[in-house]
C-alpha cells in the first residue's frame, strides 16, 4: 500500500509537470500562429476555463476538503487535488478552440523589451517556487518542510510573486495573437479574483504572522499599483 501511494504522488507530479510544459507549447507554439478571426471560440475557451477555475474553487472550500478527507487518506489529499488540476489544465490546452487574429507583432528592439518582461517573469516563478517547496506544490510532499512564514526573495516586493511573474511572462509576447490574449486575460482574471480567497486561508494557517507580513508588503502583484 505505501508503495501504492508513493507512486501515485509521484506520478500526479509528473502529470502536474506535464501540464505546465503542454500549456507552455500551447502559447508558444498553437495560440501563436494568425488565423482568421473566430469570435465564437472565446465562449467556448472562457467555458473551458471555467471549469479549471471552479475546480480551484470548490476544493478551496473548507466544506469540500472535510468531505474529501473522509475518503481520501490524509496524505494523498494534496495529491488528488494535483492530479485533478493538471488533467483539466490539460484538457484546456488540447480543447482549447482557436480565436485567431493578430493584434501586434513588434520588431526591433522592442522585441528585447518583451524578453526581457518574459524572461523577468519566468525567473521571479522559479524562485518563488524553489523557496515554497516545489515537491509540495506539485503534491508529493504533504506539507512543507518551512514551518514558518518566508519573507525572503520576491516575497519582499509583493504577496503573490509566482502570479506577479505569470502576468510578465502571458502578457509579455512580442506577437500577440487572440489567442494568447484572451488565454491572459481570462488566467489573470480568475487569479485577481482568488487572490482574497487565498490570503483568507494564509491568515488561518499563519494568524498574526501573516497580519504583519500583509503589513509590511502592502502589494499584492504589483509594486505601487496593486
Amino acid at each position: 500500500m505505501i508503495k501504492v501511494r508513493i507512486a501515485f504522488v509521484w506520478l500526479g507530479g509528473a502529470i502536474f509537470v506535464f501540464a505546465l510544459a503542454f500549456t507552455v507549447y500551447s502559447y508558444a507554439f498553437p495560440w501563436g500562429r494568425t488565423l482568421p478571426f473566430h469570435a465564437a471560440a472565446m465562449g467556448l475557451d472562457a467555458a473551458l476555463f471555467s471549469v479549471f477555475a471552479l475546480h480551484h474553487s470548490i476544493f478551496a472550500r473548507d466544506g469540500v476538503k472535510d468531505r474529501l478527507a473522509r475518503i481520501v487518506p490524509d496524505a494523498l489529499l494534496r495529491s488528488v487535488y494535483v492530479w485533478v488540476a493538471s488533467a483539466l489544465l490539460i484538457v484546456v490546452c488540447a480543447a482549447w478552440q482557436p480565436i485567431g487574429v493578430n493584434l501586434y507583432r513588434h520588431t526591433g528592439a522592442l522585441t528585447v523589451v518583451h524578453a526581457a518582461l518574459q524572461l523577468s517573469g519566468f525567473v521571479i516563478i522559479v524562485q518563488t517556487v524553489r523557496l515554497i517547496d516545489p515537491l509540495e506544490l506539485a503534491g508529493i510532499r504533504l506539507h512543507s518542510s518551512a514551518n514558518s512564514l518566508q519573507i525572503v526573495g520576491p516575497f519582499r516586493w509583493v504577496r503573490h510573486p509566482i502570479y506577479a511573474g505569470w502576468f510578465l511572462l502571458t502578457f509579455g509576447a512580442a506577437n500577440m495573437t487572440g489567442d494568447r490574449l484572451f488565454f491572459a486575460v481570462i488566467s489573470a482574471f480568475y487569479l485577481l479574483i482568488a487572490m482574497p480567497y487565498e490570503e483568507r486561508a494564509l491568515v488561518k494557517s499563519f494568524g498574526g504572522q501573516y497580519e504583519e507580513y500583509r503589513r509590511a508588503v502592502r502589494y499584492r502583484v504589483v509594486p505601487y499599483v496593486y
